[in-house]
């Protein structure tokens, strides 16, 4: 019970830290709960965190969130679910508290206003790294059908503006097909 405690609080922490100090949106906290889970604590596996992030991205709602949920399910079961919620969501909500509150002196500071678009450079830098580190792994697992998805599903959202959500849409089902292919194989 006391190694579960200490897990869950570390969970908490992990989760409370990322939300407050991560700005761009969820797509850099991904990459922070990767380097936390995966790299840090080694809780998760690299290709099961890529797992988690696609199941995450797939589901409605925010990605920080729907991040935390499945990290905190695959760690804890539901009570893990709740803790990394909970860490998750505090800060963002402290922090539009406070916002919402002076918004009117903030609106027209210069200073933030700068700071905020410095802030643009370096979230644009991350989402480049999260974007190549996924696309890495995709390339060391050498399978061909996972590439040809990859380069499909790049070409149809750069090159011919295909909506993303029919993206996901149609890339799940490739998953389920090719799963339900494997297993049928198998079972021969």
């Amino acid at each position: 019970m006391k190694c579960k405690k200490k897990v869950l609080w570390k969970i908490f922490i992990s989760t409370l830290y990322l939300s407050a100090f991560t700005f761009g949106g969820g797509y850099v906290i991904v990459t922070l709960m990767k380097k936390k889970f995966v790299d840090d604590y080694h809780w998760i596996e690299k290709n099961e965190m890529l797992d988690l992030v696609a199941i995450a991205q797939s589901s409605p709602g925010a990605i920080a969130v729907n991040g935390a949920i499945v990290v905190g399910y695959k760690l804890a079961g539901m009570l893990g679910t709740l803790v990394a919620i909970v860490g998750t969501i505090i800060p963002p909500f402290l922090i539009i508290s406070v916002i919402s509150v002076c918004y009117n002196a903030f609106r027209s500071n210069y200073l933030v206003s700068q700071m905020l678009e410095g802030m643009q450079a370096g979230v644009g830098a991350v989402i480049a790294s999260v974007t190549y580190e996924m696309g890495a792994g995709i390339v060391e697992s050498k399978d061909a059908l996972s590439l040809l998805i990859m380069a499909g599903a790049f070409g149809a959202s750069c090159i011919y503006g295909v909506n993303v959500i029919y993206i996901v849409i149609t890339c799940g089902m490739i998953g389920v097909i090719r799963t339900f292919l494997v297993r049928k194989g198998a079972q021969k």
